[in-house]
């Protein structure tokens, strides 16, 4: 979280809450959703310029309650989210392959799940920021279990390291990281929300 920020917000405490302007989409870029989009259901424009993203991506948080939101100054942007909280990659690295969310943490996998539509969803932890505190505008940085949706990008790459099994409506198995065997167990993605804690359509 940008110092700015937090300054911010003990200058102006009491700024409204925004909804339903910014989104987070299955590929991890953050859309601007204006008002002609949410009357018509359309998923926004794509947010384009490297500072603004930038700046979302430092000042990424969730609430107790499993919402996440983008802390624009004093004020609190909270996200709709088309699948997770966090989109996942698969990049190389010195140490080997690296799971690297939207905003290039890095997730530490202890399973995945697969979905009805053929979705991989990665288990882990992850540092994050949570807001805890209503009076004193507080915020803790802390490892955090947590699920983010494997990019379609890479879905092939995931496929080399799995070992399925056939299932009523996905399959399961394990797949390899790093040599280790972790488990791939089966869910409907209308599970996820509540299974994992957070909330896709945050309203007032």
């Amino acid at each position: 979280m940008d110092e700015q920020v937090l300054r911010s917000l003990i200058k102006w405490p009491n700024v409204p809450d925004c909804f339903g302007w910014l989104a987070l989409d299955r590929r991890g870029q953050w859309r601007m959703v204006d008002e002609f989009a949410q009357q018509n259901k359309l998923p926004g424009q794509v947010i384009q310029h490297i500072a603004l993203n930038e700046f979302i991506t430092r000042n990424y948080a969730s609430d107790q309650l499993g919402r996440f939101f983008f802390q624009n100054g004093p004020q609190r942007v909270f996200i709709s989210l088309a699948a997770t909280p966090w989109i996942v990659r698969i990049i190389p690295s010195e140490q080997g392959q690296q799971l690297m969310t939207q905003c290039q943490t890095q997730m530490k996998p202890s399973a995945a799940l697969s979905d009805e539509n053929g979705s991989i969803y990665i288990l882990g932890s992850i540092k994050q920021a949570i807001y805890q505190d209503l009076k004193t505008q507080q915020f803790e940085v802390e490892e955090h279990d947590s699920i983010g949706l494997l990019h379609d990008h890479d879905l092939d790459q995931f496929s080399e390291l799995a070992q399925l099994r056939e299932e009523a409506c996905s399959f399961g198995g394990s797949w390899n990281w790093h040599g280790e065997q972790l488990p791939l167990d089966p869910i409907h993605s209308e599970e996820l929300a509540k299974r994992f804690g957070f909330v896709k359509q945050p309203k007032p």
